[in-house]
């Protein structure tokens, strides 16, 4: 593990923290981007885990995004930046667990397209959420692509055209975040929704995100031929599992149900 990029588990293991540190402002060059994608690789893949939560250290900057010291340096914006693209999660290939962002200070640029990413969104009162990339003659790729379909058009483009930056109360409002908390409990608002999402069956949590992948981009109609199609290995794991059918017979016993993600 590089110096930038700190592990840790929680919830009885279960629950992989990451810490993205890179005095001043946690931004990111490719060799932590590559590093980054290591560590979301090896989360997908371990079987014991099953939430995985992405801070920033110190309390100013979540992240700034692409390392523009490295930029200046000679480091292509198109550089390899790993399986799971820049940031190591976010264009990571059949990757079925929930990755939640606490947002510690700054998002800016790649550290708010990080966090447009991922599936839950926790802020400090302080963070603060902005795309400056068309006033440096350049544009927020992801941010293109992610954040007319999470907002208002006429709000996500004063985003994107004129550099609008938007308070954590905002974000709220818009609802691209799920909450905001002061800064000494963002940690433990983090982790109480990772144990929320423990309290689900892995394999139902695995099965709808497999679903929102495979048909966000479609018509209703052809979304539920898709998700009926049998082609989706997870759901159908899902549907056959011990989980699915003692499920419903725990809740009618008032029984606490024993996944076994099978």
């Amino acid at each position: 593990m590089s110096d930038a990029v700190h592990t840790t588990t929680s919830g009885d293991g279960a629950v992989l923290e990451v810490v993205l540190d890179r005095p001043k402002a946690n931004a990111i060059d490719a060799a932590t981007s590559r590093e980054m994608s290591r560590v979301f690789a090896d989360f997908r893949d371990d079987p014991t885990l099953r939430v995985a939560i992405l801070t920033g250290g110190g309390e100013r900057f979540f992240s700034a995004g692409w390392d523009l010291n490295a930029a200046a340096d000679g480091e292509a914006f198109e550089a390899d930046y790993g399986e799971g693209g820049f940031g190591g999660f976010v264009e990571l290939p059949n990757r079925t667990k929930p990755v939640i962002c606490a947002v510690n200070g700054l998002a800016v640029g790649g550290g708010f397209e990080i966090a447009m990413a991922a599936e839950f969104v926790v802020a400090a009162t302080h963070a603060r959420f902005w795309l400056p990339e068309s006033g440096l003659g350049i544009i927020p790729d992801a941010g293109a692509i992610r954040l007319p379909r999470q907002l208002p058009p006429a709000i996500a483009n004063e985003v994107l055209y004129a550099g609008r930056r938007m308070e954590a109360d905002e974000a709220l409002r818009w609802g691209l975040i799920n909450a905001v908390v002061p800064a000494d409990q963002l940690m433990n608002e983090a982790r109480e929704l990772a144990h929320r999402i423990l309290a689900s069956a892995p394999l139902a949590v695995g099965a709808i995100m497999e679903i929102d992948q495979s048909t966000s981009h479609l018509p209703l109609d052809d979304a539920f031929a898709t998700m009926r199609s049998g082609e989706l290995s997870i759901y159908q794991q899902m549907l056959a599992s011990a989980d699915a059918a003692d499920g419903p017979g725990g809740f009618g016993d008032s029984r606490a149900p024993q996944w076994k993600g099978r």
